[in-house]
């Protein structure tokens, strides 16, 4: 048998390379509001986004200044969970913090 590969079969594992595209990414947002703590949200964006101090306190003054702050960006399966985890957080402790995906 020889190791040789025609045109054909070079061409349509080409076509098979190229129709494999990466998942669509999504961006997690908090979203501002009038009672939610800052250090709940500094807390969530730690416990749950796995931030430091820092970059938590930065994106937490994002959330009170802008009005959402970024989290992060993830797959959408990924992203999902995380706004579930901060929904079940944030109703445990009393808090209303939303927090919401959009396509990156």
């Amino acid at each position: 048998m020889s190791d040789v590969v025609s045109d054909n079969q070079t061409k349509t594992r080409k076509k098979k390379q190229a129709k494999q595209k990466e998942p669509p990414m999504y961006r997690v947002l908090l979203l501002n509001d009038d009672y939610t703590t800052f250090d709940f949200v500094v807390s969530v964006l730690t416990a749950i986004f796995g931030k430091s101090v820092p970059e938590a306190i930065k994106i937490t003054n994002d959330v009170h200044r802008k009005g959402s702050g970024v989290c992060g960006v993830y797959s959408r399966e990924i992203a999902e969970t995380k706004v579930d985890l901060v929904a079940q957080s944030s109703k445990q402790a009393g808090f209303p913090l939303r927090c919401t995906i959009e396509e990156a």
